[in-house]
């Protein structure tokens, strides 16, 4: 199992919601004791939340029961987030998952869990394939 695993904010509001992926999502949040993530998922899981009209207060609630972890630091990471954003602009790349690609550049041994078929075009360390997961 990665030692460290990542959410993207699809899996997120699938498992507080009734999305399609509801199952699938839940069956993560099971499998795995906790997941990092940085600010910018929280953002957009929040909003896509509060845009379907729910409880955007239950994404916090999952950092508060240490269930989501924030341990990303985006101005140290500023430049690579750019680099990647340009470099991706063409699907485009948004700024959450720039900063998931970076993350998993922290950490060798990271798993993506996302509903984002987008990762598997983007590349990590220049050339190697993100690790994911997905349904």
């Amino acid at each position: 199992m990665a030692r460290k695993n990542l959410i993207d904010a699809g899996p997120i509001v699938a498992y507080l919601t009734d999305d399609a992926n509801h199952g699938w999502a839940a069956a993560q949040f099971s499998r795995f004791e906790a997941f990092e993530t940085c600010d910018a998922v929280l953002s957009e899981a929040c909003a896509r939340l509060a845009y379907a009209r729910f409880d955007q207060t239950a994404v916090i609630r999952l950092v508060d029961e240490s269930v989501l972890k924030l341990t990303f630091d985006t101005g140290y990471n500023i430049g690579r987030i750019l680099s990647l954003m340009e470099k991706y602009r063409d699907l485009p790349m948004d700024f959450a998952d720039a900063c998931l690609v970076t993350m998993s550049e922290e950490e060798k041994d990271s798993l993506v869990v996302t509903l984002d078929k987008d990762f598997s075009v983007y590349r990590r360390y220049g050339r190697q394939a993100v690790p994911v997961l997905c349904p």
